[in-house]
């Protein structure tokens, strides 16, 4: 059983990362800067003043994540964080499946490695119907 246990964890730990990378990924473009950067931040509508603020954020959310101590401040952070993104791409008409995907990741890399959260949000199995 605790075989079974720690290989649930190491798959959430490898689930939790992915987003983590994507996050350190724009931050790293974010902070990097240059003309593309300047043209998508011009279409959402955010000065280019606010590139390394933003990416400032990115980072420190995903430090908070990654530390067990504090991973589910993280989500919440991150959470948040993707809520905005969500926000300024749908008030211009992109799509934001991507944005909501890395949420589904965020969560379910979480539940996979933290008992706390699996706690707090359990999933429950059907009920077997009674034979009539």
């Amino acid at each position: 059983m605790a075989d079974n246990s720690s290989r649930v964890q190491w798959i959430g730990r490898g689930i939790s990362i992915l987003p983590c990378l994507l996050f350190v990924f724009s931050a790293v473009i974010k902070l990097k800067g240059g003309p593309d950067l300047s043209e998508g931040f011009a279409h959402l509508g955010i000065p280019d003043s606010l590139a390394l603020p933003l990416a400032a954020v990115e980072l420190s959310c995903v430090a908070v994540y990654l530390i067990p101590v504090t991973s589910i401040l993280g989500a919440i952070l991150l959470t948040g964080f993707l809520g905005g993104a969500i926000c300024a791409h749908l008030r211009v008409g992109d799509p934001f499946l991507v944005h909501i995907a890395l949420g589904v990741l965020i969560w379910l890399g979480l539940w996979l490695r933290e008992d706390r959260v699996r706690a707090l949000i359990p999933l429950r199995r059907r009920a077997a119907l009674p034979r009539t």
